[in-house]
């Protein structure tokens, strides 16, 4: 029986270790693409009031566990509830996602309430807290937040699908008053994730979901620094606490990201040579990733071809197998089904096949 969290796959693989098979689990592995998550749906009048009530929040993150036995369960929860914590105006709106009313100078930053988010977050603490008394033992739990520039980006823009004009007009124009917004936003993601491990998270992601718009100068500026400051602030605290970084479509500032942070785990998207991953990145740092959605979305050989391809490449060193990005809402719970299986079957089942 697993009697501590270093014993579990997923915390042994971002300690360094190489494993006999990979730990998994799945970005958005709950959600649309699950009937009794969208019947769950159903009992909440908006998202933010399903992410906000932890009796929900603890079924949706349970339920991909119960089919898939997932290494891990990551809290259902969104990156937005930050900006809504900070009194910025949060909706989301079905077939368009989130809408927010943006922020567009020092003074609209001025007008963000810095003191009360972990009142406005108690409901995301007491959710951790009872998915650490109820996941499966073996089963790690997965805390998260949006990096700093992701959230700027849709705390700035006020919804996602941009270009990212007005962020990155204000960045460049004026990078020291655009730095406030930056440092308020770090400040606060520090408070909420050394909360959630407080609540019961053993392993943070941190998701910088809108990394790859930058240029270099910036990117270390708006990415990797203010999460040099966030690793800094928990690791005073909670030394030994796992973080993944995921900055996504960055290519080979990918390299940058890892020497440059001290991150435990970098999680990749699709668009990385596997091959490249494991000469360049794994001898540094523990990989995850980086099946394409899409592919897992088709099925089919190509699926299992694509995930045995993906396990060989990278279970020679510290590997964690995941999606490049989340699942699509039209994915068949039998595409995700036929990948824990070959997962949970690594290597005895390949072999046979052979």
């Amino acid at each position: 029986m697993i009697k501590s969290s270093e014993e579990k796959l997923i915390i042994q693989a971002l300690k360094g270790k190489k494993l006999k098979r990979p730990p998994f689990w799945f970005m958005r592995q709950a959600g649309r693409y699950l009937p009794e998550y969208r019947k769950l749906r159903e009992k909440s009048k908006n998202f933010l009031n399903f992410c906000y009530t932890p009796e929900l929040a603890v079924e949706a993150t349970l339920q991909p566990i119960r089919r898939f036995q997932m290494d891990a369960a990551i809290m259902f929860c969104d990156i937005l509830v930050i900006p809504d914590a900070l009194g910025q105006e949060v909706k989301f709106i079905e077939g368009r996602g989130p809408i927010l009313d943006p922020i567009r100078n020092i003074d609209d930053i001025n007008k963000l309430s810095r003191d009360t988010i972990h009142d406005h977050l108690a409901p995301v603490y007491k959710t951790l807290s009872i998915l650490a008394k109820e996941i499966p033992k073996e089963t790690a739990l997965i805390g998260f937040s949006g990096a700093p520039w992701t959230l700027a980006v849709y705390m700035v823009e006020g919804r996602g699908g941009t270009n990212c004009s007005n962020i990155l007009k204000w960045a460049n124009e004026k990078p020291d008053e655009f730095q406030i917004l930056i440092d308020l936003i770090t400040n606060r993601i520090i408070d909420y994730l050394i909360q959630q491990i407080k609540s019961g998270a053993e392993i943070i992601q941190i998701f910088d979901s809108w990394s790859g718009v930058l240029k270099e100068d910036n990117f270390r500026r708006w990415s990797i620094n203010p999460m040099k400051k966030i690793l800094r602030d928990i690791r005073k605290i909670f030394p030994n606490i796992p973080v993944i970084g995921f900055p996504r479509n960055v290519g080979n500032l990918a390299e940058i990201y890892v020497r440059e942070t001290e991150l435990n785990g970098i999680s990749l998207d699709e668009n990385f040579s596997v091959n490249w991953i494991a000469k360049t990145l794994q001898p540094l740092i523990t990989i995850q990733g980086n099946l394409d959605n899409k592919i897992l979305l088709s099925g089919g050989n190509k699926l299992d071809e694509e995930v045995k391809k993906i396990i060989r490449a990278l279970n020679n060193g510290p590997f964690i197998f995941n999606l490049g990005h989340g699942i699509l809402p039209q994915t068949s719970p039998d595409n995700v089904g036929r990948v824990s299986d070959l997962i949970l079957g690594w290597p005895e089942k390949i072999s046979r096949e052979m």
